[in-house]
């Protein structure tokens, strides 16, 4: 065992925001090398749609804890503004406060999703009808209606298998609550973008990124949960505005 003292850059890193980002790290890295562990962890841990068969109520969890092995840049995105925000925001609640508040960020992240999957999981299935049989949008509208009214197996097992194909993974939700923690505490610190020189207050990144993440999802040409990540931050808002009122927001310390 290390000391606290002799333990160098890691051991300063608060005990919650420390173990977040081992566990993350690890279980990334036994999906990066057993294929077979990846593709458990995505059917079982990853966040399916809430009308799907592959969902479980375990997944509102268990899906901040896994992100794609072929996609490092996720992982240490999320785990660099994990430890970059999360230990400042660790030490200022404590370490309840703070867990508390950074699953309520996860866990709203997955039901905004979850609400935006029920809107428009039917369109975004006749949308990829129409493509594959190179027919309008309303004309494949109309043949999943009818297929669907008919009682139509074939048709019914086709669009339980695109609703067991919707799936969120990343910490990313989370995350973006405690980037808009900090902002919420610290408005006017500045913060420097990669390869940015210029410093941007904290207040007006996170609204940028608020913005960014919001005609994302609009377009959703990239398959990213960019509401899910809006989601983290409306809930961790919610908890803000609440902690404010009740006059706790700095925890114990202030």
């Amino acid at each position: 065992m290390f000391q606290s003292n002799r333990g160098g850059f890691f051991a300063s890193i608060p005990p919650v925001t420390k173990n977040l980002i081992i566990i993350n790290l690890i279980i990334w890295l036994a999906e990066a090398l057993f294929s077979r562990f990846a593709n458990f962890a995505l059917d079982f841990g990853g966040l399916h749609f809430i009308a799907a068969s592959d969902f479980n109520p375990a997944q509102f969890i268990t899906y901040m804890f896994i992100h794609a092995p072929n996609n490092p840049a996720h992982v240490i995105f999320n785990m660099f503004t994990l430890w970059m925000f999360g230990s400042t925001l660790e030490r200022i609640w404590g370490s309840r406060r703070y867990f508390v508040f950074y699953f309520i960020c996860g866990i709203g992240a997955a039901l905004v999703q979850e609400l935006v999957w029920a809107l428009t999981y039917m369109h975004d299935y006749i949308s990829a009808i129409s493509r594959q049989n190179l027919i309008t949008y309303d004309n494949a509208k109309i043949l999943v209606e009818q297929a669907v009214a008919a009682g139509d197996s074939g048709w019914i097992a086709n669009i339980e298998m695109f609703k067991n194909m919707m799936i969120t993974v990343g910490a990313s939700g989370a995350v973006y609550g405690l980037l808009l923690g900090y902002g919420f505490i610290f408005p006017n610190q500045p913060l420097y973008l990669f390869f940015i020189p210029i410093p941007i207050k904290a207040k007006y990144m996170v609204i940028g990124y608020g913005v960014i993440e919001f005609f994302l999802g609009l377009g959703n040409a990239d398959m990213v949960a960019h509401f899910a990540h809006l989601g983290g931050m409306l809930f961790g808002l919610l908890v803000l505005l609440y902690w404010k009122k009740k006059g706790t927001l700095h925890g114990g310390y202030y």
